[in-house]
């Protein structure tokens, strides 16, 4: 074991783990952030997905000992059942959700694009969504969402 310093949802966070140890298992056992899900653990559905610095990845494997001194952020990091950031609030009304299974992972998948392309289109955000899978077969609704939040950022905060 070893401890780590870890930059999470921009809270500081020490864990003891082996370097080795998937940020994942170390996100939901270790620090009770259970957003990101646990889907096939070979980095093929997304559902685990969250953001490491500015890129988007797949903490099943993503061993901890790597992450380092970049800021992780889940999906918990982005707003609350009560207060929902901007992507959350996209998926919401655009009913994007249908199990919620992979939605988590679609979310910071769709933030890390819009970091980068703030203002992406259909073809920007189906290939950045491509890694993610929805069992459910809500792709149109989550690509709506995402237009929907870009749309949504590009006004600016509302009174």
């Amino acid at each position: 074991m070893t401890r780590l310093d870890l930059s999470i949802n921009g809270r500081t966070r020490q864990v003891d783990a082996d370097p080795s140890t998937p940020l994942l298992y170390v996100l939901r056992d270790d620090l009770a952030l259970n957003g990101a899900k646990f889907g096939c653990g070979l980095g093929q559905c997304g559902a685990c997905t969250v953001m490491v610095g500015k890129e988007a990845a797949l903490s099943c494997l993503l061993p901890v000992g790597l992450v380092g001194a970049r800021p992780v952020t889940t999906v918990e990091g982005l707003g609350s059942a009560d207060k929902p950031g901007v992507l959350q609030q996209a998926f919401i009304a655009e009913q994007a959700a249908q199990c919620g299974y992979c939605i988590a992972g679609m979310i910071m998948r769709a933030q890390a694009l819009l970091e980068k392309t703030p203002s992406p289109g259909d073809a920007d955000i189906r290939r950045a969504m491509a890694l993610n899978l929805c069992r459910c077969g809500t792709h149109m609704r989550i690509l709506r969402a995402v237009r929907r939040a870009a749309d949504a950022l590009k006004q600016g905060p509302q009174a």
